[in-house]
């Protein structure tokens, strides 16, 4: 695996750890407890969603790096969960799983400037592998952020 790849896991992986962080400590009740009751995003009202959210996406990205390299598979159906235990124990085999598929085919090329090389995804993007891998890592720092202003709500609501 070249250095642009391994730089590229080692700052999704640090990006897990910092959500594995911020959520260690979350209450079933806090997971589970609608948070935003205004949003039309399903994935977005609950800690519970959010969480299954990212893991479906973390597995969604490395599905589309293997069809771009010519590797048929599947993404795993959503998984949602009422502790927060198996989170994050699922966010760690959505990583590896990632990890996996780089191990594998270890001189995959991540940077492509032609557009028909290009991965298309659902949201009508385009992108390389480098380019889906940073999106990966910022979708994760982003959803981040948005769980710790739930906790933030949450602890609120308590007060």
């Amino acid at each position: 695996m070249n250095r642009a790849t391994q730089a590229l896991l080692d700052e999704y992986q640090k990006s897990i750890r910092e959500l594995i962080f911020v959520i260690q400590n979350i209450s079933d009740q806090q997971l589970c407890k609608i948070v935003d009751h205004e949003t039309q995003d399903q994935d977005c009202k609950s800690i519970q969603t959010i969480l299954t959210h990212v893991i479906a996406s973390g597995y969604s990205y490395t599905v589309y790096i293997e069809h771009s390299i010519g590797i048929q598979s599947t993404r795993p159906e959503p998984k949602i969960f009422e502790t927060i235990n198996p989170y994050i124990e699922a966010l760690n085999a959505m990583f590896e799983y990632c990890v996996q598929c780089f191990k594998l085919h270890p001189n995959v090329v991540i940077e492509v400037h032609d557009p028909l090389k290009k991965i298309n995804v659902k949201w009508g993007q385009q992108y390389d592998i480098e380019q889906l891998m940073e999106h990966a890592i910022v979708h994760i720092l982003r959803h981040r952020r948005q769980i710790e202003h739930f906790i933030f709500k949450l602890s609120e609501d308590q007060v």
